[in-house]
C-alpha cells in the first residue's frame, strides 16, 4: 500500500522531472475539460551607474487539450533604456564622439568611462509551440518564434523529442533550433575596422546583415531514487554571418603613452580621438555540457547544476547555479538563489589598438573586440523568492536579487597611461520580479 508521504515524494519528483525536461505536464486526462493556464511575470533590471534599464513583461498561456496534447504562447514585451559602454578607454581629457545614427555627437567627460545614452530600445518577442505524445512512451513538441526590435527581427523554429525508458524512470531527449536574424543598424553598418568619421559622413556605412543560428542539444534524465532525480545534456550552437556589434569601437592609441590619438578636427562636434568599429569572425561554434541533481528532503528541494562552454573564440565559461526550496507550511516557500559565473576572454579580445600608421608598430589584427562581455569577467547573482498559493488556487511570487560582475585586462595589453586607470569598471545591477499563475 503507498502511503500519503510516498505520493508526495513521487509528485514532487514528477514535477521535477518535466523542469528537467523543458516541458510542463497537463494536468489533465482524457475525461477533464480543457482548460486554459496563465503564467504571467513583471521584471525590472537596472545597472547602477545610469546604465541598461529594462521593464519587462511575460506571459505564457498554455491552452490544454484532451489526451496530453497543449498549445503554448508566449507572448514578451521589453522596454530598455540607459547607456552601455562604446568600447573606447578613460582619458584624462574630455572625449567627443559621432553618434551611431551619424547625425549628431556627444562629449564623455575626463575621466569617465565612455557610455553610448542611445541606448533606448523597445522589444517584442512571440512564440507557440505544440505538444502531444507520441505512442506510449513519447512526447513530441514543436514550434517557432518571432522578435522584433528598432534594429533587429528574429525568426526561429524549433522541434524536440523526449521518449521514457525503463518504467518511466529514464528520459533521453533530442532538439534541434534555426533561427535566421536579420540586423539593421541605426545609420547603416559599419566597414569592420574603419574609422569613426564626421557628423553626417556615412560613407563607410551599408545596409543590412544577416546570421543564421544552428542549436542542437541531446540528453538524458535519470531518476536514482524516490528523493534524486538527475539530468546531463549536451548541446552545440553553431552560428555564421553578421556577428559584429555595429556600436562597439576600439581607441586608437600611443604605443608608449597609451593614449587615444587625438583626431585632426572635421566638421565641429566630430570625434575627437581616432577609433575603430570592431570586427568579429563570422562564423562561432559553442560546446556546452550541462548536468542538473534535484534532490528531495522531506518537503525542501535542493537544486544545483553546473555548465561548461567552450568555443572557437577561445572562450571558456562555468556555471554553478544552487537553489534551495523551503517551504512554510502548505501553501508558502523561500526559494534562496545563488549563482556563480566566470569566464575567460576571447582570442580577439583587446582593450585598445595600435597606430596603424605606425611604421614601426604592430600591424592592426584581423580580429578585434573591446566588448566588456566578450572579456575575462566573473560574476555572482544572489537572492531570494517567496511565493505562495491564494485562496482560489492560483499562485503568486516575487523575487528579489542582487547581481555583480568585476572584469580584469590581461597585463600584457595595458599600456602606458592605461594602468592608472579603471579600465572595466565594476557592474551592479538590481532584478525584481513580480509572477502570476492563474488558470480559467
Amino acid at each position: 500500500m503507498t502511503s500519503s508521504k510516498d505520493r508526495s515524494v513521487t509528485a514532487t519528483l514528477a514535477a521535477a522531472t518535466c523542469t528537467l525536461l523543458g516541458t510542463i505536464p497537463a494536468p489533465v486526462d482524457a475525461q477533464e475539460e480543457p482548460k486554459w493556464d496563465f503564467n504571467t511575470s513583471v521584471l525590472y533590471y537596472g545597472e547602477d551607474g545610469s546604465r541598461v534599464q529594462d521593464a519587462s513583461l511575460k506571459a505564457l498561456i498554455r491552452r490544454m487539450f484532451v489526451d496530453d496534447r497543449y498549445l503554448t504562447l508566449g507572448v514578451t514585451v521589453d522596454t530598455l533604456t540607459g547607456a552601455t559602454p562604446s568600447g573606447a578607454i578613460r582619458q584624462d581629457v574630455a572625449q567627443t564622439f559621432t553618434r551611431p545614427s551619424g547625425n549628431g555627437s556627444y562629449v564623455v567627460p575626463a575621466g569617465e568611462h565612455p557610455l553610448d545614452d542611445t541606448f533606448k530600445d523597445t522589444r517584442v518577442a512571440l512564440s507557440a509551440n505544440w505538444t502531444q505524445p507520441m505512442g506510449r512512451a513519447g512526447l513530441f513538441d514543436v514550434g517557432t518564434s518571432f522578435s522584433k526590435e528598432y534594429d533587429y527581427t528574429h525568426l526561429g523554429v524549433n522541434a524536440k523529442y523526449a521518449h521514457d525508458f525503463n518504467k518511466r524512470n529514464t528520459t533521453l531527449s533530442g532538439g534541434i533550433s534555426f533561427s535566421k536574424d536579420s540586423l539593421d543598424p541605426v545609420g547603416g553598418s559599419p566597414q569592420p575596422l574603419s574609422e569613426m568619421l564626421d557628423v553626417g559622413d556615412i560613407s563607410n556605412r551599408s545596409g543590412s546583415e544577416d546570421k543564421d543560428i544552428i542549436d542542437v542539444v541531446v540528453g538524458i534524465t535519470q531518476v536514482i531514487n524516490p528523493k534524486l532525480i538527475v539530468q546531463a545534456n549536451y548541446s552545440l550552437s553553431q552560428s555564421d554571418g553578421y556577428l559584429n556589434n555595429p556600436y562597439k569601437v576600439l581607441s586608437v592609441v600611443d604605443p608608449i603613452t597609451g593614449d587615444t590619438l587625438a583626431r585632426t578636427p572635421g566638421i565641429e562636434g566630430g570625434p575627437s580621438g581616432i577609433f575603430l568599429f570592431e570586427n568579429r569572425p563570422d562564423t562561432r561554434t559553442q560546446h556546452s555540457i550541462y548536468t542538473q541533481a534535484k534532490y528531495y528532503m522531506g518537503g525542501k528541494v535542493l537544486d544545483v547544476s553546473y555548465r561548461y562552454m567552450t568555443d572557437d573564440w577561445e572562450i571558456d565559461s562555468h556555471t554553478v547555479d544552487l537553489r534551495y526550496r523551503w517551504p512554510l507550511g502548505s501553501e508558502k516557500y523561500l526559494e534562496p538563489h545563488l549563482r556563480f559565473y566566470t569566464q575567460s576572454e576571447a582570442e580577439f579580445y583587446r582593450l585598445s589598438l595600435p597606430d596603424p600608421n605606425d611604421p614601426d608598430g604592430a600591424p592592426l589584427p584581423a580580429y578585434a573586440s573591446s566588448d566588456y562581455r566578450l572579456g575575462n569577467f566573473d560574476a555572482i547573482t544572489a537572492g531570494l523568492k517567496y511565493g505562495w498559493t491564494t485562496r482560489n488556487g492560483n499562485e503568486m511570487s516575487v523575487r528579489l536579487e542582487w547581481y555583480r560582475q568585476t572584469g580584469t585586462i590581461p597585463a600584457d595589453q595595458i599600456i602606458g597611461n592605461q594602468a592608472n586607470r579603471d579600465n572595466y569598471p565594476d557592474l551592479n545591477a538590481v532584478i525584481a520580479q513580480f509572477s502570476y499563475r492563474f488558470d480559467l
